[in-house]
């Protein structure tokens, strides 16, 4: 469905920038850069889709950006839902190996699990991060994931 979309409402972007070429293959917005800039290494950029009924949105990474190790927290339910919607990238939870994300992944994050998400080192990345609403929700941003933890990737 949003293949047909995309080719039915894409509007393209002159393409003068890596940033451009990007944009003009995937459906949503890059948006503006992340506001949340000390929570990164590298450039990442914030579109908001939706702030009714569950915020969504898109979150998009220059390749090798990555987000610090973080934690949503909730007393009952909450976390977070990615659904990668371009470029490749990946997504590790405390303790466990880094899983690769491509287009159609879907990651869902209960609360209280320490983990991070990054685009590859050749790649832009673009997910769909979904809140999912809980009780005393908040979020904990944590350390910097280590340069040697992201070049273990490929």
């Amino acid at each position: 469905m949003f293949r047909l979309a995309k080719e039915v409402w894409n509007e393209q972007t002159a393409e003068t920038t890596e940033k451009d070429r990007y944009q003009n293959i995937i459906f949503f917005p890059i948006g503006e850069p992340n506001p949340y800039v000390q929570f990164f290494t590298g450039q990442s950029y914030l579109a908001p889709l939706s702030d009714k009924q569950v915020p969504v949105y898109n979150v998009t990474f220059e390749p090798a950006c990555r987000n610090n190790w973080h934690i949503h927290h909730s007393d009952n339910v909450g976390g977070q839902m990615l659904i990668c919607v371009g470029g490749r990238g990946y997504y590790q939870e405390w303790g466990k190996p880094a899983e690769e994300l491509v287009p159609g992944t879907v990651i869902n994050i209960p609360a209280n699990v320490r983990h991070w998400h990054d685009a590859a080192p050749d790649s832009w990345f673009s997910h769909l991060a979904i809140e999912v609403q809980g009780e005393n929700a908040s979020a904990e941003w944590c350390e910097p994931v280590s340069d040697e933890d992201c070049g273990k990737l490929k």
